[in-house]
Protein backbone atom coordinates (compact mmCIF):
# COMPACT_ATOMS: atom_id res chain seq x y z
CA UNK A 1 0.00 0.00 0.00
CA UNK A 2 2.72 2.60 1.44
CA UNK A 3 1.94 5.83 3.37
CA UNK A 4 -0.03 8.31 1.19
CA UNK A 5 2.23 11.41 1.76
CA UNK A 6 2.19 12.44 -1.70
CA UNK A 7 0.71 16.16 -1.31
CA UNK A 8 3.03 16.79 1.21
CA UNK A 9 6.20 16.14 -0.44
CA UNK A 10 8.61 18.17 -2.70
CA UNK A 11 10.15 16.66 -5.76
CA UNK A 12 11.96 17.11 -8.47
CA UNK A 13 12.31 15.69 -11.84
CA UNK A 14 16.18 14.24 -12.46
CA UNK A 15 17.14 12.56 -15.75
CA UNK A 16 18.84 8.99 -14.99
CA UNK A 17 21.68 10.09 -17.34
CA UNK A 18 22.62 12.87 -14.69
CA UNK A 19 22.69 10.36 -11.67
CA UNK A 20 25.96 8.46 -13.34
CA UNK A 21 28.19 6.95 -11.06
CA UNK A 22 25.44 6.69 -8.22
CA UNK A 23 24.65 3.65 -6.34
CA UNK A 24 20.85 3.06 -5.53
CA UNK A 25 19.77 0.89 -2.96
CA UNK A 26 16.48 -0.29 -4.89
CA UNK A 27 14.04 -2.19 -2.78
CA UNK A 28 13.41 -5.36 -5.02
CA UNK A 29 10.45 -6.58 -4.06
CA UNK A 30 8.78 -3.71 -4.83
CA UNK A 31 10.35 -3.03 -8.38
CA UNK A 32 9.44 -6.98 -9.20
CA UNK A 33 5.89 -6.37 -7.87
CA UNK A 34 5.54 -3.41 -10.78
CA UNK A 35 7.38 -5.77 -13.14
CA UNK A 36 4.84 -8.24 -12.35
CA UNK A 37 2.04 -6.05 -12.96
CA UNK A 38 2.75 -4.18 -15.92
CA UNK A 39 4.51 -6.71 -18.29
CA UNK A 40 1.76 -8.70 -19.64
CA UNK A 41 0.11 -9.34 -22.47
CA UNK A 42 -3.06 -7.24 -24.16
CA UNK A 43 -5.84 -10.03 -22.20
CA UNK A 44 -3.77 -9.77 -18.37
CA UNK A 45 -1.54 -13.10 -19.04
CA UNK A 46 1.95 -12.14 -17.75
CA UNK A 47 4.67 -13.66 -19.81
CA UNK A 48 5.59 -17.33 -19.01
CA UNK A 49 8.37 -19.97 -20.25
CA UNK A 50 7.45 -23.29 -21.80
CA UNK A 51 6.96 -24.86 -18.54
CA UNK A 52 4.46 -22.17 -17.67
CA UNK A 53 5.77 -20.31 -15.09
CA UNK A 54 5.91 -16.53 -15.05
CA UNK A 55 9.01 -14.53 -16.06
CA UNK A 56 7.57 -11.05 -16.35
CA UNK A 57 9.25 -10.36 -13.17
CA UNK A 58 12.69 -11.34 -14.76
CA UNK A 59 11.90 -9.54 -18.23
CA UNK A 60 11.74 -6.80 -16.08
CA UNK A 61 14.49 -7.13 -14.26
CA UNK A 62 16.76 -8.00 -16.83
CA UNK A 63 15.71 -5.12 -18.93
CA UNK A 64 15.46 -2.54 -16.87
CA UNK A 65 18.78 -3.02 -14.75
CA UNK A 66 20.66 -3.52 -18.04
CA UNK A 67 19.19 0.48 -18.95
CA UNK A 68 20.51 1.72 -15.62
CA UNK A 69 23.98 -0.35 -15.92
CA UNK A 70 24.15 1.31 -19.81
CA UNK A 71 23.95 4.86 -18.08
CA UNK A 72 26.66 4.40 -15.23
CA UNK A 73 24.08 3.71 -12.65
CA UNK A 74 25.06 0.93 -9.84
CA UNK A 75 22.09 -0.83 -8.64
CA UNK A 76 21.88 -2.74 -5.46
CA UNK A 77 18.73 -4.68 -4.65
CA UNK A 78 17.74 -5.28 -1.46
CA UNK A 79 15.19 -7.79 -0.57
CA UNK A 80 12.74 -8.64 2.02
CA UNK A 81 12.89 -10.73 4.93
CA UNK A 82 10.35 -11.44 7.12
CA UNK A 83 7.67 -9.34 7.18
CA UNK A 84 6.77 -7.64 11.42
CA UNK A 85 4.04 -9.06 12.91
CA UNK A 86 2.33 -5.53 13.01
CA UNK A 87 2.06 -6.02 9.14
CA UNK A 88 -0.17 -9.36 9.39
CA UNK A 89 -3.49 -7.08 8.85
CA UNK A 90 -2.10 -5.17 5.68
CA UNK A 91 -1.05 -9.05 3.98
CA UNK A 92 -4.29 -10.25 4.25
CA UNK A 93 -5.77 -7.17 2.89
CA UNK A 94 -3.72 -7.49 0.00
CA UNK A 95 -4.45 -11.20 0.10
CA UNK A 96 -8.07 -10.79 0.01
CA UNK A 97 -7.84 -8.03 -2.86
CA UNK A 98 -6.16 -10.60 -5.21
CA UNK A 99 -8.75 -13.07 -4.78
CA UNK A 100 -11.68 -10.28 -5.53
CA UNK A 101 -9.29 -9.21 -8.54
CA UNK A 102 -8.65 -12.80 -9.55
CA UNK A 103 -12.66 -13.32 -9.71
CA UNK A 104 -13.44 -10.19 -11.90
CA UNK A 105 -10.28 -11.20 -13.93
CA UNK A 106 -11.60 -14.29 -15.24
CA UNK A 107 -15.30 -11.82 -15.45
CA UNK A 108 -13.92 -9.84 -17.68
CA UNK A 109 -12.21 -12.46 -19.90
CA UNK A 110 -15.73 -14.50 -20.31
CA UNK A 111 -17.09 -11.03 -21.53
CA UNK A 112 -14.37 -10.70 -23.82
CA UNK A 113 -13.26 -7.25 -22.21
CA UNK A 114 -10.04 -7.37 -22.68
CA UNK A 115 -8.80 -3.72 -21.23
CA UNK A 116 -11.25 -4.21 -18.44
CA UNK A 117 -9.37 -7.72 -17.61
CA UNK A 118 -5.90 -6.59 -17.88
CA UNK A 119 -6.60 -3.92 -15.44
CA UNK A 120 -7.78 -6.50 -12.77
CA UNK A 121 -5.10 -9.13 -14.24
CA UNK A 122 -2.04 -6.69 -12.75
CA UNK A 123 -4.09 -6.58 -9.49
CA UNK A 124 -3.60 -10.04 -8.85
CA UNK A 125 0.34 -10.24 -8.66
CA UNK A 126 1.74 -12.70 -6.53
CA UNK A 127 5.91 -12.94 -5.92
CA UNK A 128 6.40 -16.62 -5.21
CA UNK A 129 9.62 -17.47 -3.66
CA UNK A 130 11.25 -19.06 -6.29
CA UNK A 131 10.53 -15.68 -8.21
CA UNK A 132 12.61 -13.89 -5.73
CA UNK A 133 15.59 -16.40 -5.88
CA UNK A 134 15.79 -16.46 -9.29
CA UNK A 135 16.05 -12.49 -9.32
CA UNK A 136 18.97 -13.26 -7.36
CA UNK A 137 20.05 -15.68 -9.54
CA UNK A 138 20.07 -13.45 -12.36
CA UNK A 139 21.70 -10.23 -10.65
CA UNK A 140 24.59 -12.33 -9.58
CA UNK A 141 25.13 -13.14 -13.53
CA UNK A 142 24.98 -9.65 -14.01
CA UNK A 143 27.62 -8.80 -11.43
CA UNK A 144 25.20 -7.27 -8.96
CA UNK A 145 24.84 -6.69 -5.66
CA UNK A 146 21.79 -7.89 -3.35
CA UNK A 147 21.33 -7.53 0.43
CA UNK A 148 18.95 -9.78 2.09
CA UNK A 149 17.40 -7.85 4.76
CA UNK A 150 15.92 -9.44 8.19
CA UNK A 151 12.59 -8.00 7.40
CA UNK A 152 11.53 -4.93 5.43
CA UNK A 153 13.84 -4.17 2.21
CA UNK A 154 12.77 -0.30 2.67
CA UNK A 155 14.19 -0.25 5.97
CA UNK A 156 17.30 -1.97 4.64
CA UNK A 157 17.74 0.03 1.65
CA UNK A 158 17.24 3.41 4.06
CA UNK A 159 19.63 2.39 6.52
CA UNK A 160 22.23 2.11 2.95
CA UNK A 161 21.27 5.62 2.03
CA UNK A 162 22.01 6.49 6.08
CA UNK A 163 25.05 4.90 6.11
CA UNK A 164 26.54 6.08 2.84
CA UNK A 165 26.67 3.19 1.26
CA UNK A 166 24.82 3.74 -1.31
CA UNK A 167 23.80 7.09 -2.32
CA UNK A 168 20.13 7.06 -3.13
CA UNK A 169 17.19 5.14 -1.55
CA UNK A 170 15.13 3.56 -4.93
CA UNK A 171 11.14 2.84 -4.29
CA UNK A 172 7.81 3.79 -4.95
CA UNK A 173 6.49 4.08 -1.35
CA UNK A 174 7.00 6.93 0.49
CA UNK A 175 7.19 4.86 3.14
CA UNK A 176 11.18 5.02 2.91
CA UNK A 177 10.91 8.73 3.84
CA UNK A 178 9.42 7.72 7.48
CA UNK A 179 12.28 4.82 7.49
CA UNK A 180 14.76 7.73 7.16
CA UNK A 181 15.56 7.91 3.58
CA UNK A 182 17.55 11.04 3.56
CA UNK A 183 17.48 10.74 -0.31
CA UNK A 184 14.70 8.50 -2.33
CA UNK A 185 13.95 7.96 -6.27
CA UNK A 186 10.47 7.35 -7.05
CA UNK A 187 10.23 5.67 -11.10
CA UNK A 188 13.56 4.28 -10.99
CA UNK A 189 12.35 1.20 -12.60
CA UNK A 190 9.22 1.87 -14.21
CA UNK A 191 10.37 5.20 -16.35
CA UNK A 192 8.95 5.83 -19.72
CA UNK A 193 4.91 5.97 -21.31
CA UNK A 194 2.45 4.43 -19.05
CA UNK A 195 -0.97 4.57 -19.75
CA UNK A 196 -3.44 5.38 -16.88
CA UNK A 197 -5.74 2.90 -15.34
CA UNK A 198 -9.11 2.86 -17.26
CA UNK A 199 -8.42 5.53 -19.45
CA UNK A 200 -6.72 5.82 -22.72
CA UNK A 201 -4.31 8.32 -21.82
CA UNK A 202 -0.58 7.87 -21.90
CA UNK A 203 1.75 9.85 -19.26
CA UNK A 204 5.24 10.58 -19.11
CA UNK A 205 6.44 8.62 -16.07
CA UNK A 206 9.97 10.25 -15.37
CA UNK A 207 12.52 9.61 -12.23
CA UNK A 208 11.70 11.87 -9.34
CA UNK A 209 14.25 12.79 -6.74
CA UNK A 210 12.94 13.30 -3.00
CA UNK A 211 14.57 14.59 -0.06
CA UNK A 212 14.26 14.40 3.76
CA UNK A 213 14.89 17.20 4.68
CA UNK A 214 13.07 19.37 1.98
CA UNK A 215 10.10 17.37 3.22
CA UNK A 216 10.51 18.41 6.68
CA UNK A 217 11.65 22.73 5.59
CA UNK A 218 8.85 22.13 3.03
CA UNK A 219 5.75 20.68 5.77
CA UNK A 220 7.63 22.70 8.90
CA UNK A 221 8.08 19.10 11.03
CA UNK A 222 10.55 17.23 12.06
CA UNK A 223 11.26 13.93 11.73
CA UNK A 224 9.54 12.21 14.26
CA UNK A 225 5.97 14.31 13.60
CA UNK A 226 6.36 12.76 9.67
CA UNK A 227 6.04 9.39 10.79
CA UNK A 228 3.22 10.50 13.21
CA UNK A 229 1.64 11.73 10.12
CA UNK A 230 2.18 9.02 8.60
CA UNK A 231 0.27 6.91 11.14
CA UNK A 232 -2.38 9.02 11.41
CA UNK A 233 -2.85 8.46 6.85
CA UNK A 234 -2.31 4.53 7.47
CA UNK A 235 0.61 2.67 6.91
CA UNK A 236 1.58 -0.89 6.42
CA UNK A 237 1.43 -1.70 10.06
CA UNK A 238 -1.82 0.06 10.25
CA UNK A 239 -3.38 0.38 6.63
CA UNK A 240 -6.84 1.95 7.71
CA UNK A 241 -5.46 4.69 9.32
CA UNK A 242 -7.58 7.08 11.15
CA UNK A 243 -11.02 7.97 9.22
CA UNK A 244 -11.60 11.07 7.98
CA UNK A 245 -7.91 12.23 8.41
CA UNK A 246 -5.86 12.90 4.85
CA UNK A 247 -2.64 14.78 4.47
CA UNK A 248 -3.58 17.99 5.46
CA UNK A 249 -5.70 17.36 8.13
CA UNK A 250 -3.00 14.85 9.64
CA UNK A 251 -0.72 17.91 9.39
CA UNK A 252 -2.65 20.21 10.49
CA UNK A 253 -2.84 18.23 13.65
CA UNK A 254 0.55 17.29 14.42
CA UNK A 255 1.88 20.65 13.90
CA UNK A 256 -0.50 22.13 16.31
CA UNK A 257 -1.05 19.32 19.23
CA UNK A 258 3.02 18.62 18.86
CA UNK A 259 2.90 14.69 18.53
CA UNK A 260 0.64 11.88 18.06
CA UNK A 261 -0.03 10.89 21.49
CA UNK A 262 -1.59 14.77 21.89
CA UNK A 263 -3.41 14.56 18.96
CA UNK A 264 -5.35 11.77 19.45
CA UNK A 265 -7.76 12.90 22.18
CA UNK A 266 -9.02 15.34 19.40
CA UNK A 267 -9.52 13.10 17.07
CA UNK A 268 -13.38 12.16 16.34
CA UNK A 269 -12.30 8.31 14.95
CA UNK A 270 -8.71 7.68 16.18
CA UNK A 271 -8.99 3.63 16.60
CA UNK A 272 -5.65 2.01 16.55
CA UNK A 273 -5.21 -1.38 16.17
CA UNK A 274 -2.07 -1.08 18.65
CA UNK A 275 -0.74 1.11 20.17
CA UNK A 276 0.88 3.54 18.60
CA UNK A 277 4.07 4.01 19.95
CA UNK A 278 4.68 0.55 18.83
CA UNK A 279 3.99 1.50 14.98
CA UNK A 280 6.43 4.40 15.45
CA UNK A 281 9.04 1.89 16.92
CA UNK A 282 9.06 -0.07 14.28
CA UNK A 283 10.00 3.59 11.61
CA UNK A 284 12.87 4.35 14.39
CA UNK A 285 14.34 1.25 15.15
CA UNK A 286 13.54 -1.30 12.41
CA UNK A 287 15.47 -4.55 12.03
CA UNK A 288 18.58 -4.23 9.83
CA UNK A 289 21.68 -5.94 9.67
CA UNK A 290 25.12 -4.03 9.04
CA UNK A 291 26.81 -7.36 7.94
CA UNK A 292 25.87 -6.79 4.30
CA UNK A 293 28.59 -7.15 1.69
CA UNK A 294 28.17 -4.66 -1.57
CA UNK A 295 30.80 -4.75 -4.69
CA UNK A 296 29.62 -5.11 -7.92
CA UNK A 297 31.59 -7.84 -10.66
CA UNK A 298 31.74 -7.85 -13.54
CA UNK A 299 28.59 -9.57 -16.50
CA UNK A 300 28.86 -13.23 -17.08
CA UNK A 301 27.00 -13.25 -20.67
CA UNK A 302 26.87 -16.90 -21.79
CA UNK A 303 25.56 -17.12 -18.07
CA UNK A 304 22.76 -14.99 -18.69
CA UNK A 305 21.84 -16.55 -22.16
CA UNK A 306 22.12 -19.71 -20.37
CA UNK A 307 19.67 -18.71 -17.63
CA UNK A 308 17.11 -16.67 -19.49
CA UNK A 309 17.43 -17.94 -22.94
CA UNK A 310 17.80 -21.43 -22.78
CA UNK A 311 15.97 -21.97 -19.43
CA UNK A 312 12.76 -19.27 -19.61
CA UNK A 313 12.42 -19.08 -22.97
CA UNK A 314 13.76 -15.52 -23.95
CA UNK A 315 14.70 -14.17 -27.30
CA UNK A 316 17.96 -15.15 -27.35
CA UNK A 317 18.62 -12.38 -30.60
CA UNK A 318 16.93 -9.47 -28.16
CA UNK A 319 19.23 -10.80 -25.13
CA UNK A 320 22.28 -10.59 -26.72
CA UNK A 321 22.06 -7.37 -28.21
CA UNK A 322 21.47 -6.21 -24.84
CA UNK A 323 24.48 -7.37 -23.22
CA UNK A 324 26.60 -6.47 -26.40
CA UNK A 325 25.37 -2.68 -26.03
CA UNK A 326 25.77 -2.54 -22.08
CA UNK A 327 29.37 -4.28 -22.28
CA UNK A 328 29.96 -2.04 -24.33
CA UNK A 329 28.77 0.86 -22.33
CA UNK A 330 30.46 -0.64 -19.47
CA UNK A 331 33.71 -0.46 -20.99
CA UNK A 332 33.41 3.24 -21.96
CA UNK A 333 32.48 4.45 -18.82
CA UNK A 334 35.21 2.43 -16.74
CA UNK A 335 37.62 3.92 -19.51
CA UNK A 336 36.21 7.54 -19.32
CA UNK A 337 36.52 7.16 -15.51
CA UNK A 338 40.57 5.70 -15.44
CA UNK A 339 41.41 8.78 -18.00
CA UNK A 340 39.47 11.10 -15.70
CA UNK A 341 41.12 9.72 -12.49
CA UNK A 342 44.40 10.11 -14.57
CA UNK A 343 44.30 13.74 -15.13
CA UNK A 344 43.18 14.96 -11.37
Amino acid sequence: MGVNLRSLVPRKAVRLENLCGKSIAIDAYNALYQFLAIIRQPDGTPLKDKTGKITSHLSGLFYRTSNLLQMGIKPIYIFDGVPPMLKEVEIRKRVKAKEEASVKYKEALTKGKMAEARKYAQATSRLETHMAEDSKFLLSLLGIPCVQAPSEGEAQAAHLTKRGDSDYCGSQDYDSLLFGAPLLIRNITISGRRKLPGKNIYIDVVPELIELEDVLRFCEITYEQLIDVGILLGTDFNPDGVKGVGPKTALKMIKKYGDLAKSIPYLKNAEFPVDPSRIKDLFLSPKVVDDYKIEWGEIDPEGVVDFICKEKDFSEIRVRKTLEKTLECTRKLKERTTLEKWFV
